[in-house]
């Protein structure tokens, strides 16, 4: 199905920013997407319209009881001088997977996808094109809803905005470096049975205390490990976890606490067509630390929109620091990194076929 949406242009476009000191979310561009929902009614409206604050009331159930979901994608000017996006499918798919979770209407993955071309053309001149950035897109779904009972809205707005950004982490473009990462004991991030696989703020707000011990002890990122038992290897903070051990790669296995990453499938699919070992379970952090030690994990990273694969260099483990790999960034990390920047830049043809779809 064919959608078109009428696009209400701003009468004071802003200053772009400086594209070699974007940073990540400093600055949104001039237009944003928004559609209503009504229960009876369905999505409706939809429409381009200049950036401008959101409107809420003070007992909006969004505000008091977390009913949103969002997505995080990004847009690439290739070689060519068009824009692409990166398996916009999947991002359509998995935000339909947390509303369902959350109790909210899904919406067509064709509608979905429709509103983000539509936003991303109203404000195409905002693509940089500097090495290692791009333009990223955040949909989000919430509730203006006046209500303090706790049940599902009746009214939801969809809404797309986006903000020029450099590399999520420091080192641009193909100059990868390995984080360090604290492996997190006490706090978890979420549960079997609980929003884990779904995109949703209180997955990340509750994962704030363990960011901020982890960059006292100088590390950048957390490792999670598993609510129950804490000894499975999860998630790195925002993105999927990947480790490289003897001739096999593994990674976590979708429990139900575990985001379903766009990168991560796209890894996995990618490792299988080089032929690549690779093995999707439940990891002990012992094991890890283990192959740390005995030298079988020769590199790890982990995958996610944002910082597409990030080595990591070192874990923080019960106060003892394990260097991987000599800090020094793996050829399969290093590998993988190029393939998927290169096919979301448009700098190497798609292998996969049909990943990459261009404006």
């Amino acid at each position: 199905m064919e959608y078109t949406f009428p696009v209400t242009r701003t009468a004071t476009p802003k200053e772009k920013p400086d594209q070699k000191a974007l940073g990540f979310g400093k600055t949104y561009t001039d237009h944003m997407f928004i559609m209503e929902y009504d229960e009876g009614q369905g999505w409706h409206d939809g429409r381009i319209v200049p950036y401008a604050p959101l409107q809420l009331d003070p007992a909006a159930t969004t505000l008091h009881y977390g009913q949103m979901t969002f997505e995080g994608m990004k847009a690439y000017k290739n070689p060519q001088g068009g824009i692409n996006l990166f398996r916009p499918d999947m991002n359509a798919k998995r935000m339909q997977n947390s509303n369902r979770r959350l109790c909210i209407p899904e919406i067509d993955v064709d509608l979905f996808i429709a509103a983000v071309k539509a936003a991303v053309k109203a404000d195409i001149d905002w693509v940089p094109e500097e090495p290692g950035t791009s333009l990223y897109i955040r949909p989000f779904i919430i509730s203006p809803e006046p209500s303090m009972a706790v049940h599902p809205a009746s009214r939801y707005i969809f809404c797309i905005i986006m903000t020029p950004v450099a590399a999520y982490y420091e080192g641009n473009d193909k100059e990868l470096h390995g984080s360090h990462i604290w492996v997190e004991e006490e706090f978890i991030r979420a549960a079997v049975g609980g929003t884990g696989f779904a995109k949703c703020g209180g997955n990340y707000s509750c994962g704030m205390i363990a960011a901020t011990e982890a960059k006292k002890h100088g590390c950048e990122e957390v490792l999670w490990l598993d609510a129950k038992e804490h000894k499975y290897v999860e998630e790195v903070g925002t993105s999927n976890a990947f480790f490289k051990i003897g001739d096999t790669v593994y990674t976590s296995s979708l429990t139900g606490s575990i985001l379903p990453g766009v990168t991560r499938d796209s890894a996995l699919k990618l490792m299988a067509k080089w032929g690549v070992k690779t093995e999707e379970k439940r990891l002990e952090i012992e094991e890890v630390i283990e192959a740390i030690k005995n030298g079988t994990l020769t590199e790890a990273w982990a995958t996610g929109t944002a910082c597409v694969v990030s080595p990591i260099g070192l874990l923080n483990y019960k106060g003892t620091e394990f260097p991987i790999n000599g800090e020094k960034v793996g050829e399969l990390s290093q590998k993988l990194y190029d393939t998927l920047y290169g096919m979301q830049t448009g700098e190497i043809e798609d292998p996969m076929g049909g990943w990459v779809v261009t404006l």
